[in-house]
């Protein structure tokens, strides 16, 4: 006892003359910040000064204690800004940064804040805590970087706000590179995982632990208590290619995409809440490999579906090499909820190379309740290695499971912590526990910077009324995001083309439309940043110049960073005719619209395209628009095709694009020759299509090209007058087409049906 007593008090002693031995290093600039730390000792401490900090490449080296650890700060949080190229890296043992905002630049390596400095110095029992990376992104959106990267080992990230990442690459990722970043035992907790737009092609993950490379070693990081807020970068929010993880207590709100075990095994996927609120493509859990465990999780609102479903068990590819798809084996769910959620997968992506179905699996203890009475499951190859039993339902139509779900009558009421339960206590056993206590978004990232919408909504701000083109011009130049430009009743002829680089809405102020014309080969631009909204114009191509290739709406031609939007309504668009191919919307090269949205509008005498939205052609699973809408509108002698939309390759992480195409009227459209495709609408790659309620009279076909996926096809209650019959080819798939082709009257000029 003596002796303890002895060690003890020498290590007290010991820790008090470190304390006292400490430094606290206050800089004012770069060259002050590197003398510091060339004098690091355990226990001392670096204070960034308030200000903006250009160009600033941090790194942190050092070798702290755990009684003593080192730590660089900001002088007062949130008023240290790292603009421009700047980035951090961290290397040694016992170091804790807090308190930085990366914003208004990007890293000009590959990494924002990385746990190495170089190949071989790593931090080691470090921590980075409440920091902000807010937008800090590389102008071009398909040059990847990560935000965050893990290296060495017992390191933590906790209580940081991450918001926005728009161009490719991870946000987080765990790197399993060498063995001194194996078996790491990494935290990752009560971070905020802020909006994570549609990035449009694979690389849009917000964490992933390992690569497939590595997938066969352990990692045993653990996530839990983050707020996954619309995450919605690709269909893996978590993507985990390692063993031994436990991810737990997380939320995933209004997030499109799932939590995927892509590679490596034994992982625990723990108590998380997954709210949908019935967004398109809100997806839950995804098993693939091998001893995972899902248990005590509640899902309730989800529409997704195929890899993006609520549920989804995978086939595997037999002998399957380290990128593909291993079997799923002894996976075991249980006590989960699963409340409206509209499907649930089993031997999901089934064809001739993943032919190797589940086996030695349970599925017990669940409960299934979906208000619609549909059940969910979809079956897509043989099931009888997957063990159903002791689950309850209500009562479900269409429900192929035979075995193992009890159908009965439910009635649900939300308890305190927010969920649904079932209200008697028999059927309460079933599915997840009452003791969830969801992470609440106000429980992550910092208290100090806002966790604002990450768009302006259009008609959001203030409106202004012009009478004059110089108006209305000097009104865009000087409004803020969200206003509205209302023109009076008159003529506006434009002579410079409008650059669009925030959100702005042209209405017309009364009921009789403005007519605007323009002498440049554009009227607008959708730039960074910009989103438009035009209602009730009146837009004539008559004084623009008399050359090939005009265009009224174009983005900026090449490598835009922001997803844009853009609507039109009630408008009026004619004599795109003064040359050759004189279209009305041109997508540029690496853009990509989140949304368009065109209705209850007049088109005429168009010599080009419409929508030209088919520059991604190099087939890697990039495409222009996620969500295409044109339906109410007359369309009238184009030579064009209406829609030229392409998503070339074989990728399957993205969601879309999307199009509608509803109560049209389609008159003398695609017969000129420059058009190529010879189609009123070609659809290469588009995986969701629905086109109904048209009417097609003397215009070219609908060419519909299928590709990778399983693309959702529907061609329902149209007529093709003088029209060829819409044509649906698929390029990769055998047998039968996947598309509905039902109740479409195909006639000739002399109403004789074919």
């Amino acid at each position: 006892m003596k002796l303890i007593l002895k060690f003890a008090l020498a290590l007290s002693i010991l820790l008090a003359i470190t304390s006292v031995n400490a430094e606290t290093y206050t800089v004012k600039n770069q060259a002050e910040f590197k003398q510091a730390v060339a004098k690091l000792t355990p226990g001392d401490d670096i204070i960034l000064t308030n200000g903006v900090w250009q160009d600033f490449e941090i790194q942190f080296i050092g070798q702290g204690t755990q009684n003593a650890p080192i730590r660089l700060s900001a002088e007062t949080k949130g008023k240290v800004i790292l603009t421009g190229q700047s980035n951090l890296s961290l290397a040694g043992e016992y170091l804790e940064v807090s308190g930085l905002v990366f914003k208004d630049g990007y890293t000009p390596s590959n990494s924002v804040i990385s746990f190495r400095t170089s190949e071989d110095q790593f931090a080691n029992h470090s921590r980075v805590s409440e920091v902000v990376i807010d937008n800090f992104n590389n102008p071009d959106r398909h040059e990847s970087d990560f935000w965050v990267a893990l290296y060495g080992k017992h390191n933590r990230f906790d209580h940081n706000h991450l918001i926005g990442k728009r161009n490719k690459g991870v946000t987080l990722t765990v790197r399993l590179r060498s063995e001194a970043s194996q078996q790491n035992h990494h935290r990752i907790d009560h971070n905020y995982f802020g909006p994570r737009p549609t990035l449009g092609s694979n690389g849009g993950e917000t964490i992933r632990i390992g690569t497939s490379h590595y997938s066969m070693t352990n990692s045993y990081t653990v996530i839990e208590n983050n707020y996954f807020d619309r995450c919605d970068g690709e269909v893996e929010i978590i993507s985990i290619k390692a063993g031994q993880n436990i991810v737990r207590n997380n939320t995933f709100f209004e997030s499109r995409g799932t939590l995927t075990m892509r590679h490596g095994n034994g992982n625990q996927i723990d108590s998380n809440v997954f709210l949908g609120n019935n967004v398109d493509h809100t997806g839950g859990i995804r098993i693939i490999n091998r001893d995972q465990t899902i248990t005590n999780n509640y899902l309730e609102g989800l529409k997704g579906y195929r890899f993006g479903s609520g549920f989804t068990i995978m086939n595997g590819v037999p002998d399957s090499p380290l990128n593909r798809y291993h079997q799923v084996v002894n996976a075991n769910v249980n006590h989960n909820s699963f409340i409206n959620v509209d499907h649930i997968h089993l031997a999901a992506g089934s064809d001739q190379e993943r032919s190797a179905t589940p086996k030695d699996s349970k599925i017990n203890s669940n409960l299934f309740v979906n208000n619609n009475q549909q059940a969910p499951f979809s079956i897509f190859d043989d099931i009888s290695g997957i063990a159903f039993s002791n689950n309850l339902s209500n009562e479900l139509t269409n429900n192929q499971i035979t075995q193992g779900i009890k159908p009965t009558k439910i009635s649900l009421k939300r308890a305190d912590n927010g969920l649904l339960y079932p209200d008697n206590d028999d059927n309460a056993v079933f599915g997840a526990s009452k003791t969830i206590k969801p992470t609440l978004k106000s429980q992550t990232g910092v208290s100090w910077y806002p966790k604002s919408e990450p768009e302006s909504a259009f008609d959001s701000g203030q409106t202004h009324t012009v009478s004059t083109a110089e108006q209305l011009l000097n009104a865009i130049n000087k409004a803020n995001d969200g206003d509205i430009i209302s023109l009076q009743t008159g003529q506006y002829h434009i002579g410079k083309i409008i650059e669009i680089n925030k959100t702005i809405s042209i209405i017309a102020a009364k009921a009789q439309k403005p007519t605007v014309t323009f002498g440049r080969a554009s009227l607008f631009e959708i730039q960074n940043g910009g989103n438009l909204k035009l209602d009730g114009l009146t837009i004539s191509g008559e004084s623009s110049p008399d050359s090939s290739g005009n265009t009224l709406v174009r983005t900026s031609k090449w490598g835009m960073l922001t997803n844009y939007r853009f609507s039109m309504y009630n408008s009026d668009i004619s004599h795109l005719n003064i040359n050759h191919s004189f279209s009305f919307f041109d997508s540029g090269s690496r853009a990509f619209a989140s949304n368009i949205e065109v209705i209850n509008n007049r088109f005429s005498k168009i010599t080009g395209d419409l929508f030209r939205l088919n520059k991604e052609t190099d087939d890697r699973g990039i495409y222009n628009v996620e969500y295409l809408t044109i339906n109410n509108n007359q369309f009238n002698d184009i030579d064009g095709a209406l829609v030229k939309l392409y998503r070339g390759g074989t990728d399957e992480s993205t969601f879309g694009p999307h199009i509608s195409f509803n109560n049209n009227d389609v008159n003398n459209v695609g017969k000129g020759k420059r058009n190529k495709t010879q189609a009123s609408l070609f659809l290469h790659g588009v995986q969701v299509t629905d086109i109904n309620k048209n009417h097609f009279n003397s215009s070219a076909y609908i060419n519909i090209e299928h590709t990778t996926g399983e693309p959702i096809t529907q061609v329902t209650h149209n007529q093709f007058n003088n029209t060829g019959e819409p044509k649906v080819t698929e390029l990769y798939a055998v047998g039968e087409s996947t598309a509905t082709m039902t109740d479409n009257l195909v006639t000739q000029s002399d109403n004789t049906a074919l």
